[in-house]
């Protein structure tokens, strides 16, 4: 039981149930009613082990990393409970894994933009950009952000322009989502060598630009609405959530004390959840309204 506990930290399970929960309200929002179940069922877990996968090739990749930061010292690889081997074969055991029940139990466009996303994570963020750039978050978020397409294409293996929205709306709450984190654990990361925003250029450097980023989310949170992805109900969601992000980035910029930076990063994890159940509600309230002419809906 120790050891399946111990696999089961390699696959992040935390982060990964968030990144699962955009995926599936993405499979959500491409049908009017209940995706097909076997596109929910497998297409679920295949993305679920995908992105375990990735999670894994990060411990062995960040090993030398993990031993040296607070926050990661207690993974598996990291206290010697694995061995780098164990990890790599479960890791590649897990994507390939991913790459068969998506490709033969959903399709294929699918399994070709998992497998693309766990590159992204798991070897252009993870091996190359978290150690070469600061905007290291910024450029490899687009990995993370891509959950939701993946949810819309297990459904309907098809993309379209409101699947890349959620995507968007990801790829931009990311940054200050991480930054605040960064801002905590700045000595972690200066003591690892990883040259993150706040090591490189500076706290206020970088909390200005968890304000800056922060303002760009809440204009892009505004396109669903914008467009007619979704209605009344997103959008009031959608301000309040924002005004709540504003407000945590304004104050961050003179925060009351050190743990700031956490509840910064903790609501950014709520506001997220709680964004796309705005989205799925508004879907299936505002969505059988429209259809039958009780409400107005511009047209997409």
């Amino acid at each position: 039981m120790e050891l399946f506990h111990e696999y089961l930290q390699l696959t992040k399970p935390r982060v990964v149930a968030l990144l699962v929960f955009c995926a599936v309200i993405g499979m959500f929002l491409a049908v009017p009613g209940i995706p097909p179940w076997r596109a929910l069922v497998f297409g679920t877990l295949g993305i679920w082990m995908a992105s375990g996968s990735a999670a894994a090739f990060n411990h062995l990749i960040d090993e030398r990393i993990d031993k040296l930061m607070a926050r990661t010292a207690r993974r598996p690889l990291a206290t010697g409970s694995l061995t780098p081997r164990q990890v790599l074969v479960f890791a590649v055991l897990l994507g390939i894994a991913s790459m068969l029940v998506l490709a033969l139990l959903v399709n294929l466009l699918t399994a070709l933009l998992t497998f693309g996303g766990l590159i992204g994570y798991a070897l252009v963020y993870t091996a190359y950009l978290k150690r070469a750039t600061p905007q290291n978050i910024v450029i490899g978020g687009l990995a993370g952000a891509i959950p939701p397409v993946l949810g819309w294409t297990a459904v309907t293996g098809h993309l379209h322009a409101f699947a890349l929205q959620l995507c968007l709306i990801i790829f931009v709450w990311t940054p200050p989502h991480f930054w605040a984190l960064a801002i905590f654990r700045r000595d972690d990361y200066a003591r690892a060598q990883v040259p993150m925003l706040p090591v490189t250029h500076g706290i206020v450097y970088t909390r200005w630009h968890v304000l800056f980023y922060t303002v760009l989310l809440v204009l892009v949170t505004l396109l669903p609405a914008l467009t007619g992805m979704s209605g009344l109900i997103y959008l009031g969601g959608a301000i309040v959530l924002d005004v709540g992000f504003l407000y945590y980035a304004v104050r961050l910029l003179n925060p009351p004390d050190e743990m700031f930076p956490m509840k910064v990063f903790k609501y950014s994890i709520v506001y997220l959840m709680a964004l796309f159940a705005f989205l799925l509600a508004d879907h299936w309230l505002v969505g059988p309204m429209v259809q039958h002419g009780l409400v107005f809906q511009p047209a997409s």
